[in-house]
């Protein structure tokens, strides 16, 4: 398992970091580019992700989960990028290594009870963009992957964390 749950002054913060072996530039353009977006973030987002202010709108593929908005906050090419998702916080910070790069993903929730719903999807959207940053498809469906991993973040996180479920409509929610 690669994600943390933390408390915060003003909620609650899943952590992820990974290390890529992709120099920054490259996974710069796997989080800001519409056509690499498509291959591991959870829903469609339309706007400009590099322009600070700029207002995104997502919209996913189950209709049960209407739209929804978010706001680009920082912008700082190669490094570090922040918008609002809905009501949580997205931050992604990238640091050069060696041999590529350290992604670092902070998601910001305001609700305990969708931690391990929430952190079983970004850590099912993190292998996505390691598979797709490295030319290769997943031989599992995000929803499959999502399935198998869920229950290992129910028991790191605990059951408070595991109050909010999919949508009724997803046989799981890959975020």
């Amino acid at each position: 398992m690669t994600g943390t749950l933390e408390q915060t002054e003003r909620g609650w913060r899943l952590n992820f970091v990974r290390h890529l072996n992709h120099p920054p530039e490259k996974v710069w353009t796997a989080l800001t580019e519409p056509d690499q977006l498509g291959a591991w973030f959870p829903d469609t987002m339309s706007g400009d992700p590099t322009v600070v202010g700029s207002q995104l709108t997502f919209s996913t593929q189950y209709e049960s989960v209407p739209s929804f908005h978010g706001t680009v906050l920082t912008v700082e090419p190669p490094r570090l990028l922040e918008f609002t998702w809905g009501e949580d916080t997205l931050r992604f910070e990238i640091e050069a290594t060696d041999d590529g790069c350290t992604l670092t993903l902070r998601d910001s929730i305001a609700e305990l009870g969708k931690g391990a719903r929430d952190g079983a999807g970004w850590h099912v959207c993190l292998d996505q963009l390691e598979a797709s940053l490295a030319g290769a498809v997943p031989k599992w469906s995000p929803e499959q992957r999502w399935t198998e991993i869920h229950p290992d973040y129910v028991a790191a996180f605990g059951p408070d964390a595991a109050t909010v479920g999919p949508p009724a409509d997803l046989s799981s929610d890959p975020a």
